[in-house]
Order: structure tokens, then sequence, then C-alpha cells
């Protein structure tokens, strides 16, 4: 079963790059993909640039394009990561550990994960 965890970015969690907390963080992510592709279940990842964020709705037809996220906006789509395990209970023990990177001096960030299944085709469309 394949999962998607989305890590979301909240300011108040902010670690500036060029840090030795930044650096601590990104090394744990690091680590945490190389843990799992040794275990067979990584998949994908990456980090997702805010500034770039654009929203395309089309009502009735017309396309309405909109930059974003906004500043007052409290959380972003920071990143994700695709696993492919056996469980949920899997992918919620990967969450977690990603949830307890480390952020400023050394502290546990608690960054929130939301864990998704993906759709698996006809099966899953039932789902829908």
């Amino acid at each position: 079963m394949q999962y998607l965890l989305l890590l979301t970015y909240r300011p108040e969690d902010n670690t500036q790059e060029g840090t030795p907390e930044f650096e601590a963080e990104m090394r744990r992510w690091g680590e945490l993909n190389e843990e799992m592709r040794q275990a067979g279940v990584w998949r994908a990842a990456a980090g997702l640039k805010s500034e770039a964020a654009t929203t395309v709705r089309a009502p009735q037809g017309d396309v309405v394009v909109t930059d974003g996220p906004y500043a007052e906006a409290k959380e972003v789509l920071a990143g994700y990561t695709m696993v492919d395990v056996e469980s949920e209970e899997r992918a919620l023990e990967i969450a977690a550990e990603q949830s307890a990177a480390p952020g400023p001096g050394g502290v546990p960030l608690e960054q929130p994960i939301e864990v998704r299944r993906v759709m698996d085709g006809d099966a899953d469309l039932h789902d829908f």
C-alpha cells in the first residue's frame, strides 16, 4: 500500500537556513530517507517552494488563477514523502519519526505530518 506523508510548515517552527539547527534538521531528514531506502519502502520525497504556489479553479468553464499561499496562512504544505509499506501502522510510524526531526535547540519540532493512502486504481474507485 502506498501512502503520501504530507509535511506541513508552520511559521513558528521556522529554522533559518545556514544555522546549526537547520543543518541538524536536514541531516535527520536525509537519514530518515536513507533508512526508508534501505528498508525498500521509500518511493519519492521533495520539498515544495511556498513562494511558487498557485491555485487554479475552473468554475463553469472559466479559469481563475490565484497566487498563494498568502502570508496570513497559518500552515502551508511544505513537502511530501511517498512510501510503499505493508500497513497503515507502518506509515504512521514513519510519519512519527519525521515529526520528531530536530528544530531550534535540538528540540523535536513535532511538525504535523498528514498521512494519506494513495488510491490503487480500480480497486479504490468505489471509495472516491
